[in-house]
């Protein structure tokens, strides 16, 4: 069974249509890329799916239960976990402060099940390759790392689902390859990653399938060899005639 579905999701705000019956499923352990023009809809399906903004038709499932009514909260705790473009760290605390702050915000039973906090912190940290860094303000780390470790806090407070936006905005190529290689240790880890992109070539380095989002649709789906070479794709960012 999926890990997250979506059926005829839609959302109009004001009167106007944002996103138009969003039908879609991801499996457990797959990397999804969603990718389309500016104004397409992408960060509002990621606010409707994460419980941010409430839909105004459609349903959500995550795991096998209807949470279209479930609140952000709620939806976390369950195990949605939600990265958003603007670095969500706390900047004066330590990186080890900023993990151990993600874990004791765990329901108490999730909580009970961590024998050492500090030893899950050190773990953590050494996942995402910032362990040396562990007494140092995260405001010391550069865009990249501090992405690295937003991740890593998501990682600990016990998410199943990633929702990424934009992990690569503003990272430099080295710290780029990073942020790749930590989400291909999610999926090794069995966790699930959906990223918002507008790098084409990350996109189609690290996810298993992709979903283009046109004016709050969704216009074409597949592996990223063939979205990619689809000729709707220029169409879609350029306005371009395919058949040209």
């Amino acid at each position: 069974m999926p890990i997250l579905s979506t059926n005829s999701l839609s959302l109009e705000i004001n009167g106007q249509q944002i996103l138009k019956e969003v039908s879609f499923s991801i499996e457990k352990g797959e990397i999804v890329g969603l990718i389309g023009p500016n104004g397409s809809g992408k960060t509002t399906l990621f606010n409707v799916l994460s419980g941010f903004l409430k839909h105004t038709d459609g349903k959500i499932d995550f795991e096998e239960t209807d949470i279209s009514e479930v609140s952000a909260p709620k939806r976390a705790q369950m195990g949605i976990g939600r990265v958003f473009q603007n670095f969500g760290i706390f900047r004066e605390m330590t990186l080890e402060e900023n993990v151990l702050v993600a874990l004791e915000s765990l329901p108490k039973e999730k909580r009970g099940e961590i024998n050492n906090l500090k030893e899950k912190t050190k773990e953590t940290l050494e996942f995402i390759g910032l362990a040396n860094r562990a007494k140092e303000k995260a405001s010391s780390l550069s865009g990249g790392q501090m992405r690295l470790l937003e991740i890593g806090r998501t990682l600990a407070s016990g998410k199943e689902l990633f929702l990424l936006d934009e992990p690569t905005a503003g990272v430099s190529p080295k710290m780029t390859n990073d942020v790749s290689s930590l989400i291909r240790e999610l999926k090794d880890d069995g966790k699930t990653v959906m990223i918002i992109e507008h790098d084409l070539p990350f996109i189609a380095q690290i996810c298993d399938r992709v979903f283009v989002l046109d004016v709050g649709s969704i216009v074409l789906e597949g592996d990223p060899q063939s979205v990619q070479h689809d000729v709707r794709l220029k169409e879609i960012y350029f306005g371009a005639d395919p058949t040209n």
